[in-house]
């Protein structure tokens, strides 16, 4: 028996996230730690909670058991309701072998019978990768009163980083009139964020033709929406006006987090009425001993302050002992900063241990601002003394 639903919304949560490094080795790019107390994917999901979207299929692939254990029945994002809930979708066998999502497109053809299950009017293509808040319920409300085939959320970028992008060209009323993959001399500055509606009945038709090409890359950007447009199908751009971040390279994780430092951060992790939630283990209060010294720092439950940290977010159950000096950092749950360590301008994943009096990164100047990032993978211990370079990688087979 169908359950009705006006909208189903379908979060692409399975890339490797390559650009990562170390940091997405044992974890899918979703499930990366931000902001000292959230995950990436924890920004989609509080998005379709608040914007009234209770039925969420999360499609993973790529190294999906953390990720998989995390988002459980949905709970920490209130969407395990009794007509509603988040629903892991990972790529199943069918006949003798299994298929692999070929591309975001296969995605979700692949899930067609998961869809139908609710017989949507419209169909809501989320990424997993990017922090963001936003009410989907004013897109919804665009597509429907332009009567549109599709929508696709569009934020303004400079010109010169537009080539970066997926660039939609539009006329005044915002009808979507030729789309371009990163190109070489944009006409627009209008770049899609990954972020779709869809009229279901003709999705289902393009993605059922798509799946029967050979030739096609089963991709939104490369492959459905330029067949819509070339089709004459009516596809518009929704502006978006608040801050939108793709951190799926260390360059923009990083900044991302640093920007929750600003003494006006662009996006507001304490803002009541539109809270992002997450699922998190229940830690005891930081503590912040007399002799420590913390400025301008994000410091997650759990977390003993001995030594010294400046500009840095620190998740839950991190240790700095006493005479430790921690930069401009990034610092994920439960790692060990021992005593009279230097770690300045690095991202550190999940039960490291740096050494007693290891440097890691260019410590020995904290003001300079020009210097590479360097990345610790999980479970990695810098043994006392040892010293790490400013942009080096460190994982098991380095």
């Amino acid at each position: 028996m169908r359950r009705k639903k006006k909208i189903v919304a379908m979060l692409l949560a399975g890339g490797q996230g390559s650009r990562l490094g170390v940091l997405t080795a044992e974890k899918a790019k979703p499930a990366v730690a931000y902001g000292g107390k959230y995950r990436i994917i924890d920004f989609p999901l509080s998005n379709c909670a608040y914007s009234g979207i209770d039925t969420v299929g999360v499609l993973t692939q790529y190294k999906p058991l953390e990720l998989n254990t995390y988002i459980g029945t949905g709970s920490a994002w209130n969407l395990d309701t009794m007509t509603g809930g988040a629903y892991v979708l990972p790529p199943y066998s069918v006949g003798e072998s299994g298929e692999w999502y070929s591309g975001t497109a296969n995605a979700i053809y692949q899930n067609i019978g998961f869809i139908e299950q609710f017989d949507p009017d419209l169909l809501l293509v989320l990424s997993g990768d990017h922090i963001y808040k936003m009410n989907y319920k004013w897109m919804i409300d665009a597509h429907a009163a332009k009567g549109a085939d599709a929508t696709i959320a569009v934020i303004p970028v400079a010109m010169e980083e537009a080539s970066r992008f997926g660039i939609m060209n539009t006329d005044d009323d915002m009808l979507i009139t030729e789309f371009e993959e990163k190109p070489a001399r944009p006409k627009s500055n209008l770049a899609s964020m990954g972020v779709y509606v869809f009229t279901w009945e003709k999705l289902r038709k393009y993605l059922k033709s798509d799946a029967n090409d050979p030739d096609s890359d089963s991709d939104f950007g490369k492959d459905i929406i330029p067949t819509m447009l070339a089709a004459g199908e009516k596809l518009y751009a929704y502006e978006y006006g608040g801050y939108w971040k793709d951190v799926g390279t260390i360059q923009s994780l990083w900044e991302a987090n640093m920007e929750l430092l600003k003494d006006d951060p662009p996006i507001n992790l304490y803002d009541e009425p539109w809270r992002i939630f997450s699922r998190n283990p229940n830690e005891p209060p930081h503590f912040v001993h007399e002799d420590a010294k913390v400025v301008n720092s994000l410091i997650c439950e759990g977390c003993r302050i001995y030594g010294t940290v400046e500009n840095s977010i620190l998740s839950s159950g991190v240790i700095v002992e006493r005479g430790a000096k921690l930069y401009d950092s990034i610092v994920m749950a439960d790692t060990m900063i021992c005593e009279g360590a230097q770690v300045d301008m690095t991202i550190i994943d999940e039960q490291v241990v740096i050494g007693k009096g290891a440097v890691v990164g260019e410590a020995n100047d904290p003001r300079q601002t020009d210097k590479e990032i360097a990345v610790i993978a999980k479970g990695m211990e810098i043994a006392p003394g040892d010293i790490v370079a400013a942009g080096k990688e460190v994982r098991d087979d380095s």
